[in-house]
């Protein structure tokens, strides 16, 4: 009597849970796949339903039989078992029927794989690297040759998850779905896009493009799209790939050739501005506002907001020797630059200016007070004199 009781008391709480579930925790919940913004996609939905409806008569025509023969041929109606182990006859058309409508789905199903698979002819290829947790894309050729962004987490959504932050969810409205850099694509062009791993498994998956993606260390995947609306797209990592496995989205913003060759532009000039930045010299207060600013974006998800880190996870940075230690100067600029452990390499991301900000910010902040400024010449004769090292 006791389970049963429980077992009510859970179905009670169950049904009042589903009563009273807000309705935006179910706006993306849907009953059948999306079809998509490319023509894969949609050939994707198409064989899709074409094999649900097969299935679908497949199913009421065996349970209709089924129940049919349940229903009449029952004993209280006097029916008596056949005799016969089989008929020759039946098991013939039982077998050639379901053969041809799995030769029927098999032919377009196996071209639909080829196409997906022929990246020939591709306009621009982007190289998506995935990283504990971030991406990484190189736009290898076409326009836009040359350029490099990193995407991560948005600060809103880091902000949001710390803990104790008294922020709620539901107050963005993309929360964990947004990136402070999304990749940047254009329609009625053939993408290619190429896909690995600099430390372990990730997984590049945009469900409106239609397909997913394996990131292996190693090892490069391929796929391509044709984007046929603009809009801005979210998908995902789909491999567990550590901690921070949740805080990994991908968002792709789609725009008109033109506007996607305005982008080109304002990027080649910002990126290379960003790399002609040892010569400028901040004051503390400079540093320790631009290097918090630098620290919400990059650290805040693992050393949280008050620099102590998860415990178990990632180390406090409040009284630690690589921040405090006047010997160690130079052993934080450099683990920073080239990383260490689970703590990626950020020498490619950050300029120089954005290193030496967010040392100084955390040789400086939640009571180290080392006092300690580091310029961004300093910097940059740390990358040559780590380069020498390795």
């Amino acid at each position: 009597m006791k389970g049963i009781s429980k077992l009510k008391s859970s179905l009670q709480k169950l049904v009042l849970v589903l009563l009273f579930m807000p309705l935006s925790a179910m706006a993306d919940w849907a009953l059948n796949m999306r079809q998509g913004v490319t023509p894969i996609s949609q050939e994707i939905y198409q064989m899709h339903m074409v094999t649900l409806w097969v299935v679908t008569v497949i199913g009421i025509l065996v349970f209709g039989v089924m129940f049919w023969s349940i229903f009449h041929h029952r004993k209280s109606k006097g029916a008596k078992a056949a005799k016969f182990s089989h008929s020759t006859t039946v098991e013939i058309i039982w077998t050639i029927i379901p053969t041809a409508i799995i030769i029927s789905l098999a032919i377009p199903a196996t071209k639909l794989l080829i196409k997906m698979d022929d990246t020939s002819e591709s306009a621009i290829t982007v190289k998506a690297t995935g990283s504990q947790w971030k991406w990484k894309y190189d736009y290898l050729d076409g326009v836009g040759e040359g350029i490099t962004i990193f995407s991560s987490l948005d600060a809103k959504s880091k902000e949001i998850s710390q803990r104790d932050s008294g922020l709620n969810p539901m107050d963005h409205e993309n929360y964990l779905r947004d990136v402070d850099e999304p990749i940047v694509l254009p329609i009625n062009t053939k993408i290619r896009i190429l896909t690995t791993s600099q430390d372990v498994i990730h997984a590049w998956w945009l469900p409106d493009l239609g397909w997913k993606r394996d990131a292996i260390p190693g090892f490069i995947n391929d796929n391509w799209a044709v984007i046929e609306k603009t809009g801005t797209y979210r998908g995902k990592c789909t491999e567990i790939c550590g901690a921070g496995h949740g805080y990994m989205p991908i968002v792709l913003k789609a725009v008109s050739m033109e506007d996607y060759t305005a982008w080109v532009d304002e990027k080649k000039i910002a990126q290379a501005a960003s790399k002609n930045t040892s010569n400028i010299v901040l004051n503390m207060e400079e540093l320790m506002t631009k290097g918090e600013a630098v620290y919400k974006a990059q650290c805040l998800v693992c050393h949280q907001a008050n620099g102590e880190g998860l415990k178990g996870a990632f180390p406090s940075i409040v009284g630690s020797p690589v921040a405090v230690d006047a010997g160690n100067r130079m052993r934080h600029v450099q683990q920073i630059i080239y990383g260490k452990g689970l703590m990626p390499a950020f020498g490619e991301q950050l300029s120089d200016v954005d290193i030496a900000s967010i040392v100084s910010f955390t040789r400086n902040a939640w009571g180290n007070n080392t006092g300690d400024i580091v310029q961004a010449k300093e910097v940059a004769e740390a990358r040559k004199a780590a380069k020498v090292i390795k």
